[in-house]
C-alpha cells in the first residue's frame, strides 16, 4: 500500500501487509483484509484520513474495499479504482455507485499523475515480493509473483512447458493460459522488470 500527498510519494505512509485470514487466490477477500488492517490502525491511533482511497482494480475490488470503508468502519472517504488494458497502461479511472469510468484526457496531469501512483503500487508490491522470495532462498523462477501458488504455477507450465516460454508471453497469452487479467498483467510486468534489472546491471559493470 502506497500513499501520496500533494501528488508525491510519501513513502513514510507505506505499509506491506502479508494476508493472515484470507485464502492464496482470494482477491477479494485480501483486499478487505488489507483495508480493514489498514484503517482499523489508523482509527486507532487517530491518524489523519485520506482525502481518496484508489484501488488497484476494477468494480469487484472497489466493491470489497467499500464493504470495509462504510459498512465495517462507517467512514466517509470516496474510493475509486484504476484499471490497466492489455497492454499494462493505466486506461481507466472508476468511481461512483455503481462504479463509472470517469472521463479523463489521456495527456492532462491527472491522468499522469494516475498513472504514477499505480506503477509506484506495482513497484512497491513487486518489490515486496521479491524480497520474500530471497529471504526464503526460493528456486523456481515463478515463486514470488503476486497471485501465482502452486496451482497456477504447474497451470502455466503445463501450457508453456518452460519458464522461458513464459517469461516470452504476454497478457493475452497469458491469459489463454487460464490467468485473470489482472495476474496475467502482474506476471507481465514481473518479468519486464526483471529483464530491465538486469540490463542495467550489465550497463553498470561495462559488459
Amino acid at each position: 500500500m502506497v500513499t501520496f500527498v500533494d501528488g508525491r510519494p510519501d513513502k513514510k505512509g507505506y505499509r506491506k501487509y502479508k494476508t493472515k485470514t484470507a485464502s492464496r487466490h482470494d482477491d477479494y477477500g485480501a483486499m478487505r483484509e488489507v483495508v480493514r488492517r489498514r484503517y482499523v490502525r489508523v482509527l486507532r491511533d487517530n491518524l489523519p484520513l485520506p482525502d481518496l482511497i484508489l484501488i488497484d482494480g476494477g468494480k469487484g475490488q472497489i466493491s470489497a474495499a467499500k464493504e470495509v470503508i462504510e459498512d465495517e468502519l462507517g467512514l466517509d472517504i470516496p474510493v475509486a479504482g484504476l484499471a490497466k488494458d492489455d497492454k499494462h497502461q493505466t486506461a481507466l479511472l472508476l468511481y461512483g455507485e455503481p462504479p463509472e469510468v470517469v472521463p479523463l484526457k489521456r495527456t492532462g496531469e491527472a491522468f499522469y499523475l494516475l498513472q504514477r501512483i499505480q506503477d509506484e503500487v506495482h513497484r512497491f508490491a513487486i518489490t515486496f515480493h521479491r524480497q520474500r522470495r530471497g529471504a526464503k532462498s526460493l528456486t523456481s523462477s515463478l515463486d514470488g509473483i503476486p497471485g501465482v501458488g502452486a496451482k497456477r504455477k504447474n497451470q502455466l507450465l503445463r501450457h508453456f512447458g518452460s519458464v522461458k516460454k513464459i517469461r516470452a508471453a504476454g497478457v493475452d497469452e497469458l491469459k489463454e493460459a487460464g490467468l485473470p487479467q489482472s495476474v496475467a498483467e502482474t506476471v507481465e510486468q514481473y518479468f519486464r522488470e526483471q529483464d530491465k534489472a538486469k540490463e542495467e546491471k550489465t550497463s553498470g559493470t561495462g559488459e
